[in-house]
């Protein structure tokens, strides 16, 4: 450089000069290539991903009801207590192991919203996470008959949910002159508050990247503006107050109203009275005098109705269902005030054509479906009411093998 400043001076003059600019010292050693995904990938994809395991375990609960699955397993002696237990128990384990290898898959591959952040805060987080779906599915298997809706239902609170997290509450979580309240007002949504959790990890994890020091540790849980130990304490209640509702949905104790949630669910049909002497209404019913045998069947059904006799095991009285006419058709009238008592002991087959309502009969009796009208009686219980407690006395060999 010297030489060559020099010799232009001498051939310029000695106000002459070379200036090399923007050129680096060659040859330059090699350095490794650094790129951080947490911040390519965003808390969306991770709060989807999490998400994710909501749709299965609904989906999962709602086949279940769609198959009868639940009430077979009643008439086997499966009390609900255990059902919920086992059920919760599968489902956990399920879950977490999951979130276990979804961690550790992601520290292989040095994603550093795992690597850098301590590991007993995320397993604490995402231990309340998955409990919190688990309870929220069983809380809205409650409202649905069809695998399909759930599916639909699902994908659009899954997907909805978060596209919303990452417009509107990672706005409002950045702006800090935005009223906390109504932050946790927001978060009461379980999608909300996963993605605050992931976006709490995701911030930190860049931080220690950029400075070279670890990310959220548990001390840093006292920062003001680090809202995990708000959100598992959010989380953590919701869980308790899911699991009590759906436990008591599912269950239906005598003193819960149900009432209360029939606008958002058909589960429940109108309970027909048990009373002391058959009403007037059913006295009145038309029968169809050609047939004696009918006749003489509806007249004593009538008279075991008025005594109560609970000797019979089975008295049906002016039984209906009629399943609602579709694009444009009529109602289709599947059992037709049908009347019949079935003493101890006795044997009763079911004879007649396809379509003559044979099938309709038993799925009521077994409490797949609940009749349009008319009352029956299992060794003295309602089956609008007391289906459980019949449940423990009869049993079904359907006609396809049922596994589960």
């Amino acid at each position: 450089m010297d030489a060559s400043t020099a010799y232009l001076k001498l051939l310029l003059g000695v106000d002459a000069e070379m200036r090399l600019v923007y050129l680096k010292e060659m040859p330059k050693p090699e350095t490794a290539m650094s790129l951080d995904l947490t911040t390519l990938l965003s808390a969306l994809f991770f709060t989807w991903i999490v998400q994710l395991l909501l749709l299965v375990t609904l989906t999962f609960l709602v086949y279940e009801k769609e198959q009868k699955l639940r009430q077979i397993m009643k008439m086997h002696g499966l009390k609900n207590a255990p059902y919920w237990f086992i059920s919760y128990a599968y489902f956990l384990s399920l879950l977490a192991a999951y979130m276990v290898l979804f961690v550790i898959s992601g520290s292989i591959i040095g994603l550093d919203i795992f690597r850098l952040n301590s590991y007993s805060i995320q397993f604490v987080f995402y231990f309340i996470c998955i409990n919190l779906q688990i309870v929220l599915a069983f809380l809205l298997s409650y409202f649905f008959s069809s695998v399909k809706t759930a599916s639909v239902v699902s994908y659009i609170y899954v997907f909805g949910s978060g596209l919303l997290g990452d417009a509107l509450l990672k706005f409002f979580i950045e702006d800090t002159t935005f009223p906390r309240h109504w932050l946790v007002i927001m978060e009461l949504v379980p999608g909300f508050s996963l993605y605050q959790g992931i976006y709490d990890f995701a911030a930190y994890a860049v931080a220690g990247h950029n400075m070279t020091k670890p990310g959220m540790q548990w001390v840093d849980l006292n920062d003001p503006m680090n809202r995990m130990k708000y959100v598992s304490i959010l989380m953590s209640i919701e869980w308790i107050i899911l699991l009590s509702m759906a436990f008591l949905l599912d269950n239906s104790p005598a003193w819960l109203p149900r009432s209360l949630f029939a606008f958002l669910s058909t589960k429940y049909s109108q309970l027909s009275r048990r009373p002391n002497r058959v009403n007037s209404e059913y006295m009145g019913d038309s029968v169809d005098m050609t047939k004696p045998d009918v006749f003489l069947e509806h007249m004593a059904v009538k008279q075991l109705l008025n005594e109560m006799d609970t000797r019979n095991t089975i008295v049906c009285h002016n039984l209906k269902k009629v399943y609602p006419g579709k694009n444009g058709n009529p109602d289709k009238i599947a059992v037709r005030e049908l009347s019949l008592a079935l003493r101890k002991g006795e044997r009763f087959g079911m004879l007649g054509p396809s379509g003559a309502g044979k099938t309709s009969f038993i799925n009521i009796m077994i409490g797949h479906v609940p009749p349009t009208d008319g009352t029956a009686y299992i060794d003295g219980l309602d089956l609008r009411k007391d289906m459980n407690e019949i449940y423990a006395n009869i049993g079904v060999c359907p006609q396809h093998e049922y596994r589960h």
